[in-house]
């Protein structure tokens, strides 16, 4: 029984490490999870038997392809939409009912009871870094797997998974909002635009975050 609980936790990682990466090779796999690269490749074998999981075969100058694994709809599956159908139905009957202008007032009422929760938070954060540690770590405890990194002279604030991602589809009035928020709380010396998103077929949604003054 004990063995049996190992090996779906060994999996329930996989299947987290694939819906932050997007796609990953059996041996980042086995570095991330510190097994061996045939018990991941058993781990991936169950799983896309499963169809939890996909392979895909990718070439990389000489020798043989790389083997790189990714999600397929049922694994995506696994992190579900929160509460997907009634948020739909809900924001359907608000338009019939009321109006565009009725939606409008919703997001917008949303997005300032949003930004003023996460204004309070970083109240006292003096660089960029500390913003996107406290609202990284906000996102991830609303269900959006969020994390930074810097690359050059970029940040990337990166959210893996999409909690209202239905309702976003439905009304893509609340991305616009988040994405004003997120500008407001940076701060005006930082430009900042989303260069991947999960509404239009992307892995994830991510915002690249620059400095004004880099682009003089």
């Amino acid at each position: 029984m004990l063995l049996n609980k190992m090996k779906k936790n060994s999996s329930e990682r996989i299947l987290m490490l694939l819906k932050m990466r997007g796609e990953a090779t059996a041996l980042l796999i086995s570095e991330e999870l510190g097994v061996t690269k045939e018990g991941a490749r058993k781990h991936l074998l169950n799983l896309s038997n499963a169809n939890l999981v996909k392979a895909t075969e990718k070439s990389e100058g000489v020798g043989r392809p790389s083997t790189y694994y990714s999600l397929t709809d049922k694994g995506l599956s696994r992190f579900p939409d929160t509460h997907a159908d009634v948020t739909v139905q809900l924001l359907r009957s608000v338009k019939k009912l009321l109006g565009d202008n009725a939606l409008d007032l919703l997001i917008s009422d949303r997005e300032e009871t949003v930004y003023n929760r996460y204004e309070k938070e970083m109240k006292g954060s003096e660089t960029l870094e500390q913003k996107l540690n406290i609202l990284s770590k906000m996102r991830s405890e609303e269900g959006y797997m969020a994390e930074w990194k810097k690359e050059d002279n970029a940040y990337y604030l990166i959210e893996n998974h999409c909690p209202i991602c239905a309702a976003a589809t439905e009304c893509q009035g609340f991305c616009r909002s988040e994405l004003h928020n997120f500008r407001k709380l940076v701060g005006s010396e930082y430009e900042m635009e989303r260069v991947e998103y999960i509404v239009e077929n992307g892995n994830r949604c991510v915002y690249k975050i620059k400095n004004r003054a880099n682009r003089m």
